[in-house]
């Protein structure tokens, strides 16, 4: 049994770090910052399909707020930092991190969606099921 590996940049976290599209990997999915154009430039690959809701943001506050709290802990205690310098310090990175995390984490979900065919869940019907029920 033989695996073929992708280079990373043909799998859906390298192609949305880099916001390319998921079928041609040359055109670009977003028309802005956050905004996800309305299709793909170079093949026409249509993105409405493109769902990711609250998924980039969920990700980018979980991957950045324990490490950081970590570290505002260790500015009150390890070094006696004055609490508003601490806040102030702790808030521009989070913010920071996260809006740096967004892009690329809403990249890597919209073209996940594409590569696994992903498409919104139903109930299935015995009668649907190849075997019978």
């Amino acid at each position: 049994m033989t695996t073929e590996s992708k280079p990373f940049a043909e799998t859906p976290l390298g192609l949305g770090m880099r916001g390319r599209c998921p079928r041609c990997h040359k055109g670009h999915i977003f028309d802005g910052f956050l905004k996800l154009a309305a299709k793909c430039e170079v093949c026409g690959l249509d993105f409405s399909f493109a769902d990711p809701a609250d998924g980039p943001a969920f990700f980018a506050m979980s991957i950045v707020s324990f490490p950081l709290v970590g570290l505002a802990a260790w500015f009150e205690l390890g070094l006696n930092m004055p609490l508003w310098l601490n806040m102030t310090i702790s808030m521009i990175l989070l913010m920071g991190s996260c809006c740096g995390l967004l892009r690329p984490l809403k990249g890597w979900l919209v073209c996940a969606q594409y590569i696994n065919k992903a498409e919104e869940g139903r109930l299935a019907r015995p009668e649907d099921h190849p075997t019978g029920g």
